[in-house]
């Protein structure tokens, strides 16, 4: 196994990039570089370096571990020290399992019900995916995949439904960073969303629902055999059970 190594705090995203109080922005910065895997699993988070790294004190950056802690993407090890989690392949099925059941309601809502306006807005979303994909921008294309799904969700009219989307695939979302570098898995996910935005586009529940359900389907069975590929990013507990 690899040597538990420091964060690197200068991956951090500056606070001024985001908004709300000084504990929340610190959060932020620090969730997206989990988040991006610009920390990896198994990494200690060093309060001082983020201190000195965003310029601000330990209480803010406590209060934003702690938050962190709660959503399970960083252990606090009493007397010893906070790293940032191992990936659980017990939590990402059951991530998967969850979110899946909330995209296909979505998908099958916004297929009956979506405007022009709307159906204009995912094709826009689309075209830019497709640009990122000529491009080789594997982050770009992540974002413009999570603005897809979550604009998908705001389409229900559903006001707390991508809080508690995000909420229950956080794990899912850090392990799809892994597979952004496979060879033309961008190019096949961009072919998948437009498959569903084609059954929006007919205003067909059921298309858009299995285009969705195969959509989703293709994570788990990729991202399966990194455990055993890389068992240095999975939690112990989950080796033992295999």
């Amino acid at each position: 196994m690899a040597p538990i190594a420091d964060i690197d705090a200068t991956r951090l995203k500056d606070i001024g990039a985001f908004e709300g109080s000084l504990a929340q922005r610190v959060y932020l910065s620090l969730k997206e570089a989990i988040l991006s895997l610009e920390f990896p699993p198994g990494s200690v988070l060093r309060k001082g370096m983020i201190c000195d790294t965003l310029g601000v004190s330990r209480s803010p950056v406590s209060e934003a571990i702690a938050r962190l802690a709660a959503e399970g993407l960083v252990e606090v090890i009493p007397q010893s020290a906070t790293r940032v989690s191992h990936f659980s392949m017990s939590e990402i099925r059951e991530g998967t399992f969850l979110r899946e059941a909330l995209e296909l309601a979505t998908v099958a809502k916004v297929a009956r019900d979506r405007t022009e306006e709307q159906l204009a807005q995912l094709t826009r979303n689309v075209r830019l995916q497709s640009l990122l994909v000529e491009d080789g921008d594997f982050t770009g294309f992540y974002q413009a995949d999570e603005e897809f799904h979550a604009m998908l969700m705001q389409f229900t009219g559903y006001t707390r439904l991508i809080t508690v989307a995000r909420m229950v695939s956080l794990q899912v979302s850090r392990a799809r960073m892994l597979l952004l570098p496979t060879p033309g898995r961008a190019a096949e996910t961009l072919e998948e969303h437009r498959a569903i935005v084609e059954a929006i586009r007919d205003q067909d529940p059921v298309a858009a629902q299995t285009a969705m359900r195969h959509h989703l389907g293709q994570l788990l069975p990729r991202i399966e055999p990194l455990e055993q590929e890389r068992p240095e990013l999975f939690t112990l507990s989950d080796a033992r059970k295999r």
